[in-house]
């Protein structure tokens, strides 16, 4: 397993005790629906990442230390995957790190955030970037799947708010209403031009950031499982997210579902968009 932005950190800026940020590779791929490859998504993603610059959007994530782990073990029962995930995420959060989850097919956002919200002993507020609700009970007869992954989140009790929907189930248009969730889908954001939101006010201060690759259009991102016309553009995703971030604290993050292709554009897409994240999640810290 490769190691983020390994080109660029100083031994100093590698040491685990000593860094804000410790990545965690999820190479999960077992509840794909169309399009497969997402286990091939972190290490596309820390390879890439050595072509990146340290700066990005005026600040140097890494000069507060980046620690990549081994690869979360992805075999078994996935109630198993993602009790291994939340064990790493609620570890780092015990530590005082940011966790960065790399995956991987979706379903690893149940992991990662019920690791944190068991360090916190709180639930959280969740920013979703997806071209999908993920609001199904189950899909395909397995509750952790990718399309019903906040389905379980929410059920756990943690507050929802997505931006770039453009593809649900009436499943999902009843969850949202039943369950509170806030969003503003695609057509309303791209066709106004729309890149900043405000979140409720009671939205809870700890937040979470998923980012699904296929939140963005696919001619910005194509190689992603499934991908859906009329999506975000790139800056538009991450102006929503750091705007959502303002007044609040991120807690953690999660990069999910690319699916290399060949087109090593995509993977830096995705590294860029990565680390955009974490330097909107060190920006928040209180």
């Amino acid at each position: 397993m490769s190691v983020f932005l390994d080109s660029e950190l100083s031994e100093a800026e590698r040491i685990a005790e000593n860094a804000l940020f410790t990545i965690i590779p999820v190479p999960l791929e077992r509840t794909v629906s169309y399009g497969s490859g997402t286990r091939n998504g972190p290490e596309a993603i820390l390879q890439a990442s050595n072509e990146l610059e340290r700066g990005v959007n005026g600040v140097e994530p890494c000069a507060s230390g980046v620690f990549t782990e081994p690869a979360v073990d992805c075999t078994g029962p996935l109630a198993e995957v993602m009790e291994r995930i939340a064990q790493r995420t609620e570890g780092a959060i015990k530590a005082g790190k940011i966790p960065i989850t790399l995956g991987g097919e979706h379903s690893l956002s149940y992991g990662a955030v019920t690791g944190i919200s068991r360090a916190l002993g709180k639930p959280v507020g969740i920013v979703q970037v997806d071209a999908h609700a993920d609001l199904r009970v189950a899909y395909q007869g397995e509750k952790h799947s990718h399309a019903s992954v906040m389905n379980l989140l929410i059920e756990d009790g943690n507050s929802l708010a997505q931006f770039g929907v453009r593809a649900l189930c009436q499943q999902e248009v009843d969850s949202r209403a039943q369950n509170n969730v806030f969003f503003v889908d695609a057509e309303e954001l791209v066709t106004k031009g729309i890149h900043s939101v405000e979140l409720p006010e009671d939205f809870p201060e700890h937040v979470y950031i998923s980012f699904d690759v296929d939140g963005l259009d696919p001619s910005q991102m194509p190689a992603t499982g499934t991908p859906v016309p009329g999506g975000l553009g790139y800056y538009q995703a991450l102006h929503l997210v750091e705007h959502a971030l303002k007044g609040r604290t991120c807690i953690g993050l999660d990069v999910v579902e690319l699916a290399p292709d060949g087109n090593a554009a995509w993977d830096f897409t995705t590294a860029q968009i990565t680390y955009r994240l974490m330097a909107a999640a060190m920006s928040s810290q209180k």
